[in-house]
């Protein structure tokens, strides 16, 4: 398939091209600023589709609109029309057409061309009025809070918030690629105007607090809820903002002639995951939990796990190995210990169900002794 790309070079063109290109089977044909209106009758050669995402929204001279979006939009329809082909058209529109202002208004009247060339032809179009996209590329200080925010947090610069109420109305780049790929598959919906869904609700103060929260996380190791919906947009976008020198940090470290110990992330209401090291002959634990259970899997080395149960005096042991990928569960009212059991240093991964609370830990030391 053939698709014409203009504003290939911008912030939702980068991410299309992108996905266009992993998929296969799409032969790109970008429309950047190095062109010019003459020059779409040529592209337009052997196209299957257009996706129009060329436009103007932070001009030196507001006349720029108009030739930047009702103008370049024109040339389009004009260009497809004298194709004498139907080339179905997708357009970025945005809200803003809703609206009286001099972005609005170009905007709209590009609308209009494109209704008046299916009004004439039957030629599909499909506009799209997107609210603030945001996502991975989008330009700082140009194309929307969201990349503000994230380029300056990221780097320890302070923002600037005018009406922490004052509520924006966002799409996820991409949420809109991937309705960009239903119409071209013949998944989408057809007609006109298409929404992309979901679309999100924030406040600026709500955006900031979320994207500071999520900075903190490399102080206090408690991740945000980032699975799904908002924040999940919202964390994949300000990692991307991160400079390279900022890929890393250092977490805490403990330490005691038996080994190291490493907290790695803490979760708000699925516990924590760490790491532990044990010296050769070296036994970590002995103790037990009432509630709290933890789940250990051996990475390198060799362990034998112990288990006396507390009220019956039952024993049990185990041994794993990290040649061989196991689970050991920690079970509430068993005391348990672990010893390295191998020549080499053992690296253990461990995952408790709950954050370690100091002051009310679970925690209570018992040696689990040897089988009677």
């Amino acid at each position: 398939m053939k698709v014409l790309v203009t504003g290939a070079n911008g912030f939702i063109g980068k991410n299309l091209l992108m996905h266009l290109g992993e998929r296969g089977g799409f032969d790109l044909v970008p429309y950047t600023r190095e062109h010019s209106e003459q020059d779409l009758p040529g592209l337009l050669d052997g196209v299957d589709w257009v996706i129009h995402l060329a436009g103007i929204n932070r001009p030196e001279d507001p006349s720029e609109f108009v030739s930047g979006n009702q103008g370049l939009t024109e040339a389009l329809c004009d260009a497809v029309e004298n194709s004498g082909r139907h080339i179905p058209v997708i357009y970025t529109s945005s809200t803003q057409a809703e609206r009286d202002n001099e972005y609005g208004n170009s905007k709209r009247a590009a609308e209009d061309a494109l209704l008046e060339l299916n009004r004439k032809t039957g030629n599909p179009v499909h506009i799209y009025r997107l609210p603030n996209v945001f996502g991975k590329w989008a330009r700082p200080n140009y194309n929307s809070a969201v990349a503000t925010f994230c380029h300056k947090i990221a780097r320890d610069m302070p923002i600037q918030i005018n009406d922490p109420s004052a509520v924006i109305n966002l799409v996820y780049v991409d949420d809109v690629i991937a309705s960009f790929l239903s119409l071209l598959e013949g998944q989408g919906e057809r007609g006109a105007f298409v929404e992309v869904e979901p679309t999100y609700q924030i406040t600026v103060g709500g955006l900031a607090d979320q994207l500071n929260r999520f900075k903190s996380t490399r102080d206090n190791l408690i991740t945000e809820r980032v699975g799904e919906g908002l924040v999940r947009a919202l964390y994949s976008t300000y990692v991307s903002y991160l400079p390279p020198d900022r890929f890393t940090y250092k977490v805490p470290q403990h330490g005691d002639e038996r080994g190291v110990f490493v907290e790695m992330l803490k979760t708000p209401d699925a516990g924590q995951f760490s790491f532990f090291t044990a010296h050769p002959g070296v036994t970590r634990g002995g103790h037990y939990h009432h509630s709290k259970t933890e789940k250990f899997l051996v990475i390198k080395g060799e362990a034998c796990f112990r288990f006396r149960h507390m009220l019956t005096g039952e024993f049990y042991e185990l041994f794993t190995a990290g040649e061989t990928p196991e689970i050991v569960e920690t079970v509430p009212g068993w005391t348990h210990d672990i010893t390295n059991v191998g020549t080499e240093e053992l690296v253990c991964m461990l995952w408790a169900n709950e954050i370690f609370d100091r002051e009310n830990p679970d925690t209570f030391a018992c040696p689990v002794g040897t089988e009677a």
